[in-house]
């Protein structure tokens, strides 16, 4: 991009918006025009900031929007329209921006997960080292659905909350390092394919099935996003590109918070659906019919919400005048 004739095409809204921030009082006509010219210039900075990161003008743009958000007190978006923009815009672009690296992670894990549950299936003696016969028969007959019904459903519902909530923020904590989140990942599946392929030998696989989809695609779904998009924080360091390695593990550390917060909502539907839908006395298929629902819901609000909202101009980052005022230094 050439920032020259950017600057030049830009700068009477630069200059019009520097004018509304040190007037005096403003007309109802000008609050409109400032939030317009606020909201126009931090896109203008987003692009900046992406395509030719100049530091002057970075810390220009920086100072403009500060001094115009102050000026603004008063005539910003309540607290419910900026949730709502949360889910509609934000959330969901950080999704489709990201969708390449959560979508890998779960084509990767699931092909982990068949080549364990066949591994697991050809070598019984593997199951039989960690579980006696009649440890095998009692998790077979009642354990393994036994889970779902001995607590009551709002407090199990709640647990299952906080337990997957909490193994969705390691993964994004953990991002940082890479392995770590490999490693946690890992282990969910192995954890899966073991209860699987028991189930599965013990003429149960219809039943394990039966109870694990109406919850778990929508469950796994989440932890596998937390887990594409922690390793993404990871590769923002190791291949920051045009960005500074600061710069760029502070962007993708800032969609991560955006992530982990849509997420814990995300993680409350599963936990519901565990809770009310997975023991219930429905059909299976109806069950399993809810759960594919729930994901298709996901999906659809990732790649129709989320393609809008990322073709707007929106990257599941925050607003360009809240990541932080910049100091121009000579590059």
């Amino acid at each position: 991009m050439d920032l020259d004739a950017y600057a030049v095409m830009h700068a009477g809204e630069w200059h019009r918006l520097d004018q509304l921030s040190r007037a005096g009082r403003l007309s109802g006509a000008e609050v409109d025009e400032l939030m317009e010219l606020y909201d126009r210039v931090s896109t203008q900075l987003s692009v900046v900031r992406a395509a030719a990161p100049d530091a002057e003008v970075v810390g220009f743009l920086s100072t403009l929007l500060a001094r115009s958000r102050n000026r603004a007190v008063g005539t910003r978006t309540t607290t419910w329209q900026a949730l709502a923009g949360f889910f509609t815009h934000r959330f969901p672009a950080a999704l489709y921006r990201l969708r390449w690296w959560w979508g890998g992670t779960i084509a990767a894990n699931v092909v982990l997960f068949l080549v364990c549950f066949l591994w697991l299936l050809a070598n019984p003696e593997v199951e039989r080292s960690l579980l006696g016969p009649d440890e095998i028969q009692q998790y077979v007959d009642e354990d393994f659905a036994g889970y779902y019904s001995e607590h009551a459903p709002t407090s199990f519902g709640s647990l299952v909350w906080i337990n997957n909530s909490w193994v969705a923020g390691l993964c994004l904590a953990l991002g940082v390092l890479g392995v770590p989140v490999v490693l946690l990942l890992f282990l969910n599946v192995a954890n899966v394919a073991l209860a699987a392929a028991l189930m599965t030998r013990y003429d149960a696989g219809t039943e394990f099935w039966g109870l694990i989809l109406p919850h778990g695609l929508l469950e796994l779904t989440a932890i596998f996003v937390a887990g594409g998009v922690g390793l993404r924080l990871f590769w923002s360091w190791v291949e920051p590109g045009p960005r500074t390695r600061g710069q760029s593990m502070a962007r993708e550390g800032r969609t991560a918070m955006t992530v982990a917060l849509g997420l814990v909502v995300v993680l409350l539907v599963s936990g519901v659906l565990e809770a009310a839908v997975t023991p219930s006395p429905l059909p299976t298929p109806v069950r399993v019919g809810i759960g594919v629902l729930a994901e298709l819901t996901f999906l659809a609000y990732v790649f129709v919400l989320g393609r809008r909202a990322a073709a707007q101009g929106h990257d599941g980052d925050v607003a360009a005048s809240m990541a932080g005022d910049r100091v121009a230094t000579a590059a």
